[in-house]
């Protein structure tokens, strides 16, 4: 990798934030949305271009964690501002957005992809720290933007919670610097990635303990995992619906990438406790929780919001497993769940458009009404639940099955969470999309505006049962890169 302070790796989270300050230049939303597009393009063809560029400087690190995750994050960018355009412009006809909101919009969606990207690629604790807390400042106000009284509330809850657990990561950040200071003396080094993972057997067990503590807490409120998760159904509910195709899985691998490192460096410490126990109680508590809190959910969003919590828990819970077979499961599930859950909610942006609400009793019998909109809602549904032919069934097997063979006792707990999960969804996919249609108040949705959706569902279904050897290889090298 190129070395200095200037490197082409940075032209991936650059692109989109140069299209941000770009697109709060112009006046006209439509450029604004042109803007977004080009920009979320370039993010995803730079990124498409990190494998080549593997290695690390002070503040960059390209490996094939965060390589993979980049791709995947900006890919999910550039088709979320491909279905924005049209949703968004919807919204302004229905008088939910003005002009000015339109264009914070373009320019906040860009915004929280850039820093996503910059928090994956940073080797240095405090950058990829500020760069998060700037990823969730731009949702924040995105969740805002419709000026609802709901929506204002949502985007204060997401505010003081996550704010409470960056502020608990930055302790945690600031104790495992003093942590390495012994080891590899004050500056930059500190606090870079790689470095602490070279020093890690002399770091001071004692501070490193604490900072593990406050570290997973910190990064375990982004990734919404109980009982940290109480920001994410509110979000979902009441902000708009592209910002929730990429909240719902992109900034939770961004977060979970972190704990990944994170029980890497402890790993490699053999004085300090043992990091799995504490992340998998972690994932475990939150795929059960969320499982049942499915139940009594009225808002379409706010239930698959639940459904985000559950699938990041279970890829927490393979983390905390720590042996390579699970954590190439984990970094599978959460390819796989961020193209479905992305699908899911192109889907029902749509849906609640074409039926004039997003609670169940609006949106049923769309198979019947929209054959297009309730085919793709439906695909990706099941994909979700991890049902056959879609690639999350596979990747929920190879869970259960190292946790089979590594912690036997826990298998009937997560494969009930899995089950009952698995059962709710399906139910709630009957309501949606078979039986009666309710009355159509909006326009309908054409094979082509699904087009992004259902590119997502190809990609899981290749992956889940005809993934190519260097795919696999590929992901395979990146579970290598923390130490079991």
């Amino acid at each position: 990798m190129t070395p200095g302070w200037f490197n082409p790796v940075l032209l991936v989270p650059g692109i989109p934030l140069a299209g941000a300050l770009l697109a709060a230049m112009v006046q006209d939303s439509r450029f604004g949305a042109a803007v977004a597009i080009i920009a979320a393009a370039g993010g995803f063809a730079a990124a498409c271009m990190l494998p080549s560029e593997l290695g690390s400087t002070l503040f960059l690190l390209i490996d094939p964690a965060s390589a993979h995750l980049s791709m995947l994050t900006a890919f999910v960018g550039l088709t979320t501002a491909i279905y924005s355009r049209r949703y968004i412009a919807h919204e302004l006809v229905l008088g939910r957005l003005d002009e000015r909101r339109v264009r914070r919009y373009h320019v906040l969606l860009l915004s929280f992809l850039g820093f996503m990207l910059l928090t994956l690629l940073s080797n240095n604790l405090g950058i990829a720290w500020v760069a998060l807390e700037a990823a969730t400042i731009s949702a924040v106000l995105g969740v805002g933007l419709p000026r609802t009284a709901n929506a204002i509330e949502a985007s204060w809850k997401f505010f003081i919670i996550c704010g409470v657990g960056i502020a608990m990561a930055l302790f945690g950040t600031v104790v495992l610097y003093l942590a390495a200071l012994p080891a590899l003396g004050p500056g930059y080094g500190a606090m870079t990635w790689t470095e602490l993972a070279h020093a890690a057997p002399q770091i001071r067990s004692t501070l490193l303990n604490l900072a593990f503590v406050f570290l997973l807490v910190g990064y375990g409120t982004k990734a919404a995992l109980v009982p940290l998760h109480s920001w994410m159904p509110d979000a979902h509910a009441e902000g708009p619906t592209p910002i929730s195709a990429v909240l719902s899985g992109s900034v939770l691998n961004v977060a979970l990438l972190l704990i990944l490192r994170l029980r890497g460096l402890m790993a490699a410490n053999s004085m300090a406790i043992d990091p799995g126990p504490p992340i998998m109680a972690l994932g475990l508590l939150s795929v059960l929780f969320a499982t049942f809190s499915l139940w009594g959910k009225r808002d379409v969003k706010r239930f698959f919001a639940f459904s985000s919590i559950e699938q990041s828990g279970l890829a927490a819970f393979a983390i905390g497993l720590g042996t390579t077979g699970a954590i190439f499961a984990a970094l599978l599930h959460m390819t796989l769940h961020t193209l479905a859950k992305s699908a899911v909610y192109q889907a029902v942006g749509r849906a609640a458009h074409r039926k004039g609400g997003q609670h169940f009793s609006q949106i049923t019998g769309l198979i019947a009404s929209d054959p297009a909109l309730g085919i793709t809602l439906a695909a990706a549904v099941i994909a979700v639940a991890g049902l056959p032919p879609f690639g999350l069934f596979a990747s929920e097997v190879l869970i259960i099955s190292e946790t089979l063979r590594t912690l036997p006792w826990l298998t009937p707990l997560l494969t009930l969470g899995l089950l009952v999960g698995g059962w709710k969804l399906m139910s709630q996919l009957v309501t949606l999309c078979l039986g009666p249609p309710t009355e159509a108040k909006g326009p309908a949705a054409g094979w082509l505006t699904m087009m992004p959706a259902w590119l997502h569902l190809a990609i899981i279904a290749v992956l889940g049962f005809a993934m190519p050897v260097a795919v696999a290889n590929w992901l395979v090298a990146a579970a290598r890169v923390m130490p079991s």
